[in-house]
């Protein structure tokens, strides 16, 4: 097991964000990685905690290839951009835009006078060159909720190896998974195998379990 603390690491940004980038996989950023930070796993190649400013914006800008999903945890964020213009997010929501070989341009922003938090992460795509595409989840209030991945005869989320789910736990309360995974807890604490492990903590391990002691959400990713 591999735990990364995000507090351990810098603190950067741009524009009107501010954030802490716990994933960054050379295959994105080759010798431009930063000390301390994990490659991912599977097609997961970046994840940042990330806030914006009262009132701040990320700016008008393009991906290519990339499939972007963002995670609302506390706050608001005015989406705009070339796929489905005009959506707002709150929390629990989920968004996933797939720019595929068309691309996409966006610009997020916080409507509000007060700092808002969510979580980015890219993921390759399954098959490159595929067409621009856009969905917005909302997360479950416990237990898992797949908000990526999944086998190609389902429409309920992107298909992919690489799963992401969100996960709610309420005190008490356990998750476990088998093989390699990368979880992130974004909020509570709890304990996997010896390990304390507490809000901003990002884990690299193989057979996976976690108990919360205290009402508690995780990000966790793996592969089918």
């Amino acid at each position: 097991m591999r735990i990364i603390n995000r507090n351990t690491l810098r603190r950067g940004g741009f524009a009107g964000l501010r954030e802490t980038r716990l994933v960054m996989s050379p295959r994105v950023f080759r010798n431009q990685t930063e000390n301390g930070t994990s490659a991912g796993i599977g097609k997961l190649v970046y994840l940042a905690d990330a806030c914006f400013l009262p009132h701040g914006d990320t700016r008008m800008h393009e991906h290519h290839e990339i499939d972007v999903i963002s995670i609302m945890l506390e706050g608001r964020i005015h989406h705009e951009g070339s796929l489905e213009h005009g959506q707002e997010l709150q929390v629990n929501d989920v968004q996933v835009q797939c720019a595929g070989g068309d691309g996409f341009s966006h610009n997020e922003i916080n409507p509000d006078a007060s700092k808002n938090r969510m979580i980015q992460l890219w993921l390759f795509p399954e098959t490159p060159g595929g067409p621009a595409n856009y969905q917005l989840l909302r997360a479950g209030t416990s237990g898992r909720t797949r908000i990526y991945g999944g086998q190609p005869d389902q429409d309920e989320t992107v298909a992919a190896r690489t799963v992401v789910e969100l996960v709610h736990l309420d005190e008490g309360e356990t998750v476990e998974h088998a093989g390699s995974s990368l979880a992130y807890i974004t909020a509570g604490q709890g304990r996997s195998d010896d390990e304390i492990l507490t809000e901003g903590s990002l884990v690299e391990s193989r057979d996976f379990n976690f108990k919360a002691s205290a009402d508690s959400k995780l990000i966790l990713v793996y592969e089918l």
